[in-house]
């Protein structure tokens, strides 16, 4: 049976703190290019693979999350867009293209298809698309913000990493929806694509701040009815305080959390109490029952060219831990996925 080299992309040993790229290595591994018969299984090539900040979480010894931990030796796992080999599984058949969870590897063979799901082409949309605009963050952006967030027209509703994966839908969303929004930026660069291209009605780098509460007053003089919370911290703080009556705030992410072990506490919590504000913690896993219903509203808005998304895509696996660890210092621009193989 024939079997070929299989670049993988390895977690070391575990993390506390921000991942380096020497957490993380490529291994030159072996596969064979053959389904084994009678396992249900089918082997894919992954073609782009999906750089999330939720995987920083898998890179800690802690059973105790809603997803386990990476295995150390072994190839990491995520979100992935790949075309089906060869199978043994009578739904998937070779040519297929799939959007789901698969290896950090150039082959993969597949037995857990629970979350997976196919693609049907279509020339006017990017297959690596199914990793954001259409994929799990598309999906975030989509169940907190109509879901969590309850969105009325002409409220006040700001977004923190707003040039990211789930950010950008999220800011594009609300104005669709008819409200003003505001989206903080690590950069000028990433403040001027929210501006000009993603249409946001201001945005702000966070960075030249030196008082985020007074930046936020200084944008949103009325208050805030809507915080899409993507990074927590002393945003999440200073954003209570600019809360309306009745806001509601949808908790995506913590990406500014520099420990998850040894987490930094939020003040200003009392401001839940007065200002009967909502604040939820929300998986796009718990709202799976919309996801047709998202995937054809967004679909039908990009091809309309009412939304726009922005990719930053490296070329070759072996870029996987620098494109990774980028995401937390902020040097994507826009979605960052993988480039493994066109086909």
């Amino acid at each position: 049976m024939a079997t070929t080299e299989n670049k993988q992309v390895v977690l070391k040993s575990y993390v506390d703190g921000v991942p380096k790229e020497t957490d993380i290595e490529v291994k030159i591994g072996k596969i064979e290019l053959k389904a084994p018969k009678g396992s249900g299984a089918f082997l894919v090539k992954n073609l782009y693979l999906s750089c999330d900040p939720y995987m920083r979480g898998r890179m800690r010894d802690f059973h105790g999350s809603y997803i386990p931990p990476f295995v150390p030796g072994q190839p990491i796992e995520g979100f992935g867009v790949a075309k089906v080999l060869d199978s043994d599984n009578p739904n998937f058949k070779p040519g297929d293209l799939i959007a789901g969870f698969t290896g950090w590897e150039e082959y993969s063979l597949i037995h857990n298809t629970s979350q997976l799901r196919k693609i049907q082409p279509d020339d006017s949309i990017p297959l690596s698309y199914h990793l954001g605009l259409l994929g799990m963050p598309g999906f975030t952006a989509y169940a907190g913000f109509y879901e969590i967030c309850s969105p009325k027209k002409e409220e006040y509703v700001f977004v923190s990493a707003a040039s990211g994966a789930v950010g950008q839908l999220v800011g594009q969303l609300a104005k669709l929806h008819g409200c003003y929004v505001v989206g903080s930026a690590g950069s000028s660069q990433k403040v001027d694509l929210l501006k000009k291209r993603l249409g946001f009605d201001e945005a702000f780098n966070y960075k030249e701040e030196a008082d985020l509460d007074a930046a936020l007053k200084r944008y949103f003089p009325k208050g805030i009815d809507i915080y899409f919370d993507n990074v927590g911290g002393a945003m999440l703080d200073a954003a209570l305080l600019s809360m309306r009556v009745h806001g509601r705030i949808a908790v995506c992410g913590m990406v500014s959390l520099s420990s998850i072990s040894d987490p930094e506490g939020i003040h200003n919590l009392y401001c839940l109490v007065i200002k009967r504000i909502k604040m939820q913690g929300f998986l796009q896993s718990d709202y799976l029952h919309k996801f047709p219903l998202f995937l054809e509203h967004v679909t039908e808005k990009y091809k309309q060219g009412k939304i726009v998304y922005i990719e930053d895509m490296n070329e070759g696996i072996e870029t996987a831990p620098a494109a990774f660890v980028g995401l937390f210092s902020g040097k994507n621009i826009g979605k960052q996925v993988i480039c493994v193989a066109r086909e």
